[in-house]
């Protein structure tokens, strides 16, 4: 029997996020964090290497504060597409008012390589979404796609 796929978001629904996560997060706009895909499984993104971002400037190494706040950053992103995956029957406004209390509770990040390259892709997927806290997994992998580091976090989300 054919496994059924579960419906992917409204245009709209990603617009808004994708407006709110790269506009309206500062943070987010400083790091030029970009969202490339966005669904309940998981979304992807990258950065883009720039002068501002060097963290070893004799070897023209990412900071390792860039990695973690890309992969923290992303973390999140996943745990509102799972939000908005599990409250479908919502129309996309009131999904992403949902969105108010979510917050970083833990994080932990591994930097297996350095950060060197010109762009960066980051990956998140939501483990477990309880009532109160959502776990997720976080890549940051170099542009021919070696894994430079991973993270794990827990999100409060109500």
């Amino acid at each position: 029997m054919k496994k059924l796929q579960p419906p992917g978001f409204e245009p709209e629904f990603v617009a808004m996020l994708k407006e709110m996560f790269e506009q309206r997060v500062v943070f987010n706009r400083v790091l030029g964090l970009q969202i490339d895909t966005v669904a309940a499984e998981g979304v992807c993104g990258h950065i883009a290497m720039r002068p501002e971002l060097v963290g070893h400037f004799a070897h023209q190494r990412l900071h390792g504060g860039v990695i973690s706040a890309g992969l923290d950053a992303m973390g999140g992103l996943a745990v509102m597409a799972a939000i908005g995956a599990r409250h479908l029957a919502e129309p996309p406004l009131q999904r992403l008012q949902r969105f108010g209390k979510l917050g970083t509770i833990d994080l932990r990040v591994d930097y297996l390589r350095p950060g060197i390259g010109e762009r960066f892709e980051l990956r998140a997927q939501v483990m477990r979404l309880g009532s109160r806290v959502a776990t997720t997994r976080m890549e940051f992998l170099a542009q021919d796609g070696t894994l430079l580091s991973t993270g794990a976090a827990a999100y409060i989300v109500s």
